[in-house]
């Protein structure tokens, strides 16, 4: 009798289960990776060929108050062990009411509005073996509570765990030279001062304005890299973590065919106090020569109050970069753009392109060139490093 109803207990769950909403998507890819030139390093190759995976479960009950989303994600690549990796994006119990939300778990929260760089984003660390454009990220614990208002959003975290900021390997590109020896990290804090970190943000719309406001404090995301003699009498960079206080601004006004972005952020505690900025604008012109195609100018500027000290290649460069959209079936577009330093006159291009095929294949493409950088510029290391990505990938 009892075995009767144990089993009927399970199939009564399971039933329940079924019934409410699971969804399972995701994509699997292959990528190419190929630089244009020789590298400076003999470990280094100059074609790189990897796998990708991510899928995604989502399973919401409780009439969608509750919900439970994870996200695992793998890439194996043929030449770097360190781009080799595996990661949870996201593993979220999700609880939410009228006026709150709690979320509980690994999480990725994105902050910022432009499209050069996001000062304000620094909830997630970098996962930078993924790609040189720094937006991929790895899932960061946390527990988050966002409180509903009419007057807007405000969002507490606590992170409750530490994770360092990946970088290529020794056969690796790009990377740096010398190599970084993730091994001898160092921090200003460690035990739970280096695990737990705290931020604060306030998001509101008003009208066609989008405005947030937020603080960090907590293990800076971006180290310092500090240059050390091995005990084998190379030389390398040790990544140093500090304890940083950062408050962020962001802005986004739309205006008919106008968008008006700004972040900026003052950070303390990596050096001396300093302010970055990134303020741009971009016009979009509809339905040109009247088809369905859209074309979008994008101009920024960007700003480092530590001038060529910056530990950021963005102290005082400008943005030109044109957006295609060609809004057909195949989601076609296109942007490319130069980024140049007014200071070392060096130009970074860089053309970003994707398409469906059909209703489950997706081609992505990307290329980046290197051009005029210098012995004393940050970036000299990528002065070989010009590559074009190609990544096919399935979705379902």
């Amino acid at each position: 009798m009892y075995k009767f109803k144990y089993l009927a207990s399970i199939f009564l769950a399971s039933q329940i289960f079924t019934v409410q909403a699971v969804e399972f998507s995701g994509f699997i890819g292959v990528e190419s990776l190929g630089f244009l030139h020789s590298p400076l390093e003999n470990t280094q190759h100059q074609h790189y060929f990897s796998g990708v995976a991510e899928f995604e479960w989502y399973h919401e009950w409780d009439n969608g108050k509750q919900s439970l989303a994870f996200v695992p994600f793998y890439r194996y690549s043929q030449h770097d062990s360190r781009r080799t990796h595996f990661d949870i994006r996201e593993l979220t119990w999700l609880k939410a009411a009228q006026n709150w939300e709690f979320r509980l778990g690994f999480r990725k929260v994105f902050w910022g509005v432009a499209e050069s760089q996001h000062l304000v984003d620094i909830i997630n660390q970098t996962d930078s073996v993924e790609n040189s454009d720094t937006e991929d990220k790895f899932g960061q614990p946390m527990l988050n509570l966002a409180i509903i208002q009419d007057w807007g959003t405000v969002d507490l975290f606590i992170l409750t765990g530490f994770r360092e900021r990946s970088f290529s390997g020794v056969e690796g590109r790009l990377r740096s030279i010398p190599e970084i020896s993730l091994g001898a990290a160092k921090f200003e804090k460690y035990g739970v001062q280096k695990h737990l970190a705290y931020a604060i943000r306030w998001a509101h719309t008003l009208d066609n304005l989008d405005l947030g406001i937020s603080h960090f404090y907590g293990t800076n995301r971006e180290p310092s890299l500090i240059p050390i003699i091995s005990a084998m009498g190379s030389l390398q960079l040790i990544p140093y973590y500090e304890m940083i206080h950062q408050t962020g601004l962001d802005l986004q006004l739309t205006q008919e065919n106008w968008l008006w972005k700004l972040e900026t952020m003052l950070r303390s505690g990596q050096g001396k106090t300093f302010l970055a900025n990134t303020a741009g604008l971009e016009y979009t012109f509809y339905n040109v020569l009247d088809s369905s195609i859209d074309v979008g100018l994008v101009t920024e500027y960007l700003y480092d109050s530590r001038g060529n000290n910056a530990t950021s290649m963005n102290e005082d460069d400008i943005l030109a970069g044109i957006r295609l959209a060609f809004n057909d079936i195949q989601s076609t577009d296109i942007l490319a753009g130069i980024l140049f330093d007014r200071d070392s006159q060096e130009k970074l291009y860089s053309i970003e392109a994707s398409r469906r095929f059909g209703d489950a294949w997706k081609l992505q493409f990307e290329a980046r060139f290197f051009s005029n950088s210098k012995p004393n510029d940050i970036s000299y290391f990528l002065r070989q490093d010009d590559h074009v990505r190609f990544e096919l990938g399935y979705y379902f």
